[in-house]
């Protein structure tokens, strides 16, 4: 083979860079430059990654020497992960700036070469680069990948790819995704070989994987391909770590405080460390306690659940240095460029040699360097297992890499997708789908099954518009529906969904991570955890969202995620298994020393041996021999209550002990009609019964039989939560349920719920009442459900690996022990402390249905929801459900959809419920149709319809002497249908194409009575497909029914809603504060007091607050004799709310304004419990009462007291709330100290010629409650007027009004009464409901011009806009629209704001800098909330 030669710009820079070429780089280019399919196979660390990639750029530069590069992608590389794509991206700028210099140098032009990345991440701004200028070298992952290969603009870019480069293809190989990225590269190699007439050449790399020609065939298709193997062995410095304390079943907080210490002490003698763990949970607890021990900026956690943002940042001060150590999962498993790692620690088996090694890789990653890693046992099992994983390094001992086998849902994706960007004859695709390695033998009649099944709708229960294919059976054609392409783009890729719920840091409404679905559903606000080594208090959850506030460091007090440990291996059960024998002999014929001593012998530090030997030689003493491969042993014990559990102990790994004991408990369910616990983990799984059942250990193996296990195991998963996750799964996977839709994630509930109910249509039995099933559940015949069971049996557990197991017990060639035991044995005891993910039986709380239940009604099946369909609603959902075709294959699927065309229809393309028109060109495209047999004119009975070949049969069923025009019956086949099937069948279908529509036009439509349409209508209603609406829903009283399809009649519902309630997209609450400050003019204050006085009706503040704290913020030009001039001239009064005691009047006395018009509805009459007044007070009451309306000289002359007994009369009933003014300086007069009025009244006197002045001039009056006979605030219907004056008041304080923002309000009605009459200013169109303000429950109602106006405010502002406001003011809202402390509502108390968000406040006289301050320092907000404006006496 030829050693391939590099243009000497290529070479010159691979010499300045590196020594010398690695082997695996030597191999590899010889393989390259025969241009053979190639598969590179080296360690860490070898170069491989740039063997593949010199030769394309080499390539491209030789290109370049002899033209200009065209723009087109040319090399193409695909990496598993997002993070590694941008690596590489970046590693590849070094060559080529590289190159390009000695080219500018030497031949004086560069060679053109652009590499850009196209992930999920990419920002829409490069995407549209990518589209104008194509770069020659594109680095993708595989979900990205299959986006360009079904959007048109992808394809183009994609049409000329001559190398593909896939990386860490083992990462891949063995899941769906991998699958999945094999038929995109077949649909590449399709593209490609229509565009320039040659498949793309495949390159593969890996560092570990096995069987190394099993992964070569999947990367090249099962073309030829080159394999360069140069192992995976290399030196390696791998070690056991344990604590000081001996392992036990569970790790106790001591135990864990030693390995903490341990790790301190690692990272401290080393420059950088990578810990990588097998739980988000422990990376979490992990990275708290080191962060504990070596400082906050000195460690931090790195995995899937956190933000993108957070993960590039860690990577980089790994990189940088700038931390110490990095608390991983799998998420840095693969080759990340995370700079020069040291050490590299792993805590607990990760249950596979290959990770393990490829984990240990991440150290020393550099050429010639040796990687060094330390491996932590966490429980004694564990350690165990460490040690078998230990001794498999050290023999070279890989993991199989199992591909799965033709996934049909994958398929099922790609097919829409593929279609969707170019029609296909059926042949052809089918050849296509075979050239990936995976689909190499797919049976034709499982890819028709899937055909049909895109065509159809995935059910024909469901009907032909959830279908995303057309397929002409005749022709065999294949073609994409409308929709078909926005939704395999919206909903592409094979990785899982698990519903992890995003978490949001408020107020600012930024992301920060995600969170188990199970863990959000289980907290509760003020739980506080930990997400990337910072505390976060949880202050409301809702669907899909975690709303949280920073804690400042509070430690967590609650676990961060629950169960989610990979299972292990098959290699590695084997390994444990084999330990354990080979320790077996050695403790029976040399005893526990000379065990411990050969193992100490065989590279296991010698503290481990001496535990892995005592625990071992215990368990032998007590089940009497030790359970392997060859050996199981079968444990029973009775605790104290009575209850027996069996414990089969067997190293087989999950997969088999999972599929084991499920089926153990069906049949034992059977046997005792007793639905038992189970639970299973690697080595062993347990069975718990009551105390009334006995029976043999020993006949326990015998229950299950080779032949019938698979049979049983089906049956058994049909009962557990597996079976249900993944259908869900696989059909999302197959496009069948949406997770996204119009660009919006749809909520979890609506994903489970759709999974439901379209396992209800094609697997009936799967949800009925067990009372209707006798005997076993049938088993469909769909791909779907195929698919299902087959990853169940396959993936999730291994069915081949039990029915091997049954048959070797059969033959006797698998030992049976069997002990009773009194008490647990030591293997015993992790299975009885197995956490919740080993459990087998029993569903999560969160999987109920009863959580997509929403606040409003939403049940159509109600007559009162039904109620609130609109005329509009069913018009829009009939002109939509009607056919609109644009050509003959469209007219085609509209005969499909419909059933038939009626002749009215058919001239007119008018239905027969009124939708829909233009049919011009209708008779030319069914001429056409009607040549190629695809469709024809049926005449019966002097009527005459149009009706699709493929539905003739079922016309026929119901019409017997149809006559067809033409007759189909020589091309196409009529399949005999029963007629009540077929009438049946043909209504589903105009139901669904007609919308609500009366039994009478079905009649007519059909040409038959009415009664055989209300039979087969029933017959739909008793699916769930079609319902009865009610009359006040019609709006018809003629006694005709009228049908509807249950989607579509969902459909009017929500239509006939969000025509009156668009709710406009929430914003955060921070936000909303801006939008309150501009709302009260705080930014741009007014001229008009009484803007600012109507928007502080109602409110309850100080009365030293009213002017100094509330007003002049609002007003520009503010006065105090403005403010007189509104009381006294009646449009403005004020009154002392709560009444009761009252107290003396003082400054910090609350006073409200109110306009006179509605003062009555403000004020309460809580007379009840009220203290009598003095008899001075009294007097002045009574004189009021009885004259009326009184100033301050005639109130003293009625009344005969001294001016000082007046005065302390009056404020006592102020302060009551029995008097007010019609004026507001006699308040201001009534709270001044007594110094200072004698000092005005001695000024007055000497400028008055000796007269005293009365600072009490007004009129003085007795507040009135609006008169409500019979009713009272608790009141079922509360006063109307009352009521509609205080929305008006609050709407105009706050613009939005929820139950949240009320808190402070104190003269308000409950919530309950101002809700019910919000709903009817809703129902009136005077505001608007909906959802304004984000991190809120309840309904929210906003004025009209108030929406726009808080939508502006969504944007963070540009720099810090600082406010400041006084803690009276409703808009003191910290601590309850926004996160943080609430200020106390005093006088003399005032808050800073910045951007909405309170950063300092003034509490007496103590400045406190709240949160993080923007950026606020104490010296600003000392002179920003210590300047007090000085109030202007005149205009």
């Amino acid at each position: 083979m030829e050693r391939f030669a590099f243009h000497p710009a290529v070479q010159a820079w691979f010499t300045a860079s590196f020594e010398s070429e690695t082997p695996v780089q030597a191999e590899a280019w010889r393989a390259i430059a025969a241009q053979d399919n190639v598969l590179i196979a080296a360690p860490t660390g070898s170069g491989k990654t740039f063997a593949a990639f010199l030769c394309a750029i080499n390539e491209l530069v030789e290109q370049s020497r002899r033209q200009p590069l065209p723009d087109g992608v040319q090399v193409l590389y695909v990496s598993p992960l997002k993070a590694l794509s941008n690596d590489i991206e970046k590693n590849l700028r070094h060559p080529l700036q590289g190159i390009d210099d000695w080219l500018l140098e030497h031949e004086g032009s560069p060679t053109g070469i652009r590499a850009m990345v196209r992930t999920g991440d990419t920002p829409p701004g490069d995407r549209e680069k990518m589209r104008r200028a194509p770069p020659q070298i594109l680095v993708t992952t595989p979900e990205s990948l299959y986006l360009l290969l079904t959007s048109d603009s992808g394809r183009g870019i994609l049409a000329g790819v001559r190398d593909v480069i896939v990386d860490e293809i083992h990462a891949i190989a063995g899941s769906k995704r991998g699958s999945h990225l094999a038929l995109s590269l077949a649909r590449l190699d399709a593209l490609a070989e229509e565009r320039q007439g040659a498949r793309p050449r495949r390159i593969g790399l890996s560092a570990t994987q096995k069987p190394i020609e099993e992964i070569g065939r999947f990367l090249s298709g099962g073309r030829p391909c080159h394999i360069v193997d140069t192992g995976h062995q290399r030196q390696r410095d791998i070690a056991l770590e344990l604590p000081d304390s001996p392992l036990t079943p569970v790790m106790s907080n001591e135990v864990w405080e030693e390995i903490y210490d341990r790790l301190e002490h690692l990272v401290e003698a080393h420059r950088t460390t990578l810990v990588f763990v097998n739980t988000r949970r422990l990376a979490e607890r992990l990275a708290r306690h080191l962060a504990e021990r070596l400082g906050e900026e000195a460690v931090t956690a790195h995995h899937g659940s956190l933000s993108r943002e957070h993960r590039l940042q860690a990577e980089q001060a790994l990189k940088t240095g700038r931390l110490r150590a990095l608390v991983a999962t799998a998420s840095l498993e693969l080759g990340i460029d995370i700079g020069h790692v040291d050490l590299v620690c792993q805590l607990g088996s990760p249950g596979s040699i290959a990770a393990f090694i490829q984990r240990v890789g991440r150290a020393g990653h550099a050429v010639g360097e040796t990687p060094k890693g330390r491996l932590f046992p966490l429980t004694r099992d564990d350690l165990v297992e460490c040690v078998a994983l230990l001794r498999s390094v050290e023999e070279g001992v890989l993991d199989a890499v199992l591909i799965p086998h033709a996934p049909l849902d994958v398929l099922a994706q790609q097919i829409v997708a593929e279609v969707a960007a170019r029609d296909w004859e059926s042949d052809g695709l089918y050849e296509t789908v075979l050239k990936a390695w995976p689909y190499r033998e797919l049976p034709r009649s499982t890819f028709d099954d899937v055909i049909s099944m895109l065509a159809g709708g995935y059910a024909t229960r469901r009907g032909r518009r959830a279908a995303y294919l057309h397929h002409d059976a005749v022709n065999g054609r294949v073609r994409a529906r409308p929709a078909a392409r926005l939704t395999a783009l919206q909903n592409g890729g094979a990785i899982p969904d698990h519903f992890d719920s995003d978490v949001i840091l408020m107020p600012q409404g930024y992301r920060i991570g995600t969170l188990n679905e199970d863990f959000a559903f289980e907290s509760i606000p003020g739980d506080i955890f930990q997400l990337g080594n910072t505390s976060y208090r949880i202050l409301k959850i809702e669907t899909g969202r975690v709303l949280v506030e920073d804690a400042h460091g509070q430690p967590p007090t609650i676990p961060f995620w629950f169960g989610d440990r990979p299972g292990r291996t098959d290699e590695l059960s084997a390994a444990v298994s084999a330990l354990r024998e080979q320790m077996e002999r050695r403790l029976e014929h040399d005893g526990a020393e000379a065990a411990s001593a050969w193992l100490a012998g065989q590279g296991i530090d010698s503290a481990a041996a001496a535990q892995v030997t005592a625990y071992l030689d215990a368990a032998r003493a007590a089940l009497g021999h030790l359970p392997t491969q060859n050996r199981i042993v079968l444990e029973r014990f009775f605790d104290e209550s009575g209850d027996m559990h069996l414990v089969v102990h067997a190293p087989l790994g999950s997969r088999v002990m999972r599929a084991w004991g499920l089926s153990l408990r069906k049949r034992f369910c059977r046997r005792f009609n007793f639905e038992l616990q189970a639970s299973a983990l690697e080595d062993s799984l347990i069975l718990s019964l009551g105390d009334t059942h006995s029976f043999e250990s020993r006949d326990v193996p015998s229950y299950l039989k080779p032949a019938t296990v698979e049979q049983v195991l089906i049956q058994a998963l049909l009962d557990a939560p597996l079976f249900e996750v993944r259908w869900r799964w696989n059909a999302t996977i197959a496009l069948a349920v949406q997770r996204m839709r119009n660009g919006q994630k749809l909520p979890p509930q609506w994903q489970r719920n759709q999974a439901e109910d379209l396992v209800a249509v094609v697997f009936p039995d799967q949800l009925a009442c067990l009372e209707n099933i006798r005997g076993e559940r049938e088993i469909p015949d769909h791909p779907l459900v195929a698919q299902t069971l087959h990853d169940c049996l396959h993936d999730s557990m291994d069915i081949d690996g039990l029915v091997a197991l049954l048959e070797r017990i059969q033959d006797d060639a698998v030992a049976i022990d069997c002990v009773d035991l009194n008490a647990p044995s030591p293997l015993a005891a992790e299975i009885i402390n197995a956490r919740p993910y080993a459990f087998l039986d029993d569903g999560e709380a969160e999987e109920r249905r009863t959580r997509a239940i929403r606040q409003t009604p939403d049940d159509l099946g109600e007559a009162a929801t039904l109620r609130i369909i609109t005329v509009e609603a069913r018009e829009q959902v009939r002109d939509e459900a009607w056919i609109r075709p644009r050509n003959a294959d469209e007219l085609h699927d509209g005969l499909l959809q419909c059933g038939f065309l009626t002749a009215e229809e058919y001239a007119t393309g008018v239905s027969s419920t009124g939708s829909g028109g233009n049919a011009a060109n209708w008779e030319h495209w069914f001429r056409q149709l009607a040549e190629e047999f695809r469709a024809c004119r049926v005449r019966s009975a002097e009527r005459q319809w149009w009706v699709a070949t493929e539905r003739l049969a079922e016309f026929c069923a119901v019409h017997a002497d149809a006559q067809c025009t033409p007759d189909p019956a020589e091309v196409f086949a009529k399949i005999p249908v029963e007629r009540d099937v077929a009438l049946v069948e043909l209504i589903r279908s105009r139901l669904a194409c007609l919308g609500p529509v009366r039994v009478s036009v079905l009649a007519a439509d059909f040409a038959l009575e009415p009664g055989a349409i209300e039979t087969a209508l029933r017959s739909l209603q008793a699916e769930g497909y079609a319902m009865l609406m009610a009359t006040a829903a019609t709006g018809d009283a003629d006694g005709d029914p009228v049908w509807c399809e249950r989607r579509l009649l969902a459909r009017m519902h929500r239509y006939s809603r969000e025509r009156r309630r668009r709710a406009a997209r929430p914003v955060a609450p921070a936000a909303y504060m801006r939008f309150l400050l501009h709302w009260h003019g705080f930014d741009e204050p007014a001229e008009e007091l009484e803007q600012a006085v109507a928007q502080l009706e109602g409110w309850a503040a100080p009365v030293s607050a009213w002017e100094q704290g509330l007003l002049a913020g609002r007003c520009a030009d503010y006065a105090s004799r403005r403010f007189d001039e509104l009381f006294l001239s009646g449009f403005l009064a004020w009154f002392r709310p709560q009444q009761g005691n009252g107290g003396s009047l003082v400054a910090a006395t609350p006073i409200s304004l109110a306009p006179r018009g509605t003062l009555r509805h403000w004020i309460r009459d809580d007379a009840e419990g009220r203290q009598p007044v003095s008899s001075t007070a009294r007097r002045i009451f009574e004189v009021i009462e009885h004259h009326g309306p009184m100033f301050t000289a005639d109130l003293a002359e009625a009344s005969g007291l001294l001016p000082e007994q007046l005065e302390r009369g009056i404020a006592e009933l102020v302060a009551r709330g029995e008097l007010t003014s019609d004026a507001f300086s006699p308040l201001r007069w009534l709270i001044r100290p007594e110094a200072e009025k004698r000092r005005r009244q001695s000024v007055a006197r000497r400028r008055r010629g000796g007269r005293t002045a009365n600072g009490m001039l007004g009129r003085w009056s007795i507040p009135r409650p609006g008169a409500r006979p019979g009713a009272s605030d608790t009141a079922l219907f509360p006063d109307q007027e009352r009521l509609a004056a205080i929305c008006e008041a609050l709407l105009l304080r706050y613009g939005v009004v929820f139950r949240a923002v009320l808190e402070r309000e104190s003269l308000i009605p409950p919530w309950r009464d101002l809700l019910r009459y919000l709903r009817r200013m809703e129902d009136r169109g005077e505001v608007h409901g909906g959802r304004f303000v984000d991190g809120f429950s309840g309904e929210q109602f906003a004025l009209p011009e108030a929406v726009g106006l808080l939508r502006g405010q969504a944007a963070s502002p540009e720099g810090d806009q600082l406010t400041v406001i006084s803690a009276a003011d409703p808009l003191n809202l910290g601590g309850i629209i926004t996160p943080g402390v609430k200020t106390p509502a005093r006088a003399g108390n005032r808050v800073l704001l910045a951007n909405g968000e309170p950063v300092a406040r003034l509490v007496g006289e103590t400045i406190e800098l709240l949160g993080s301050g923007s950026g606020v320092t104490r010296a600003e907000a000392e002179s920003r909330l210590r300047v007090v404006r000085t109030l202007r006496k005149s205009m």
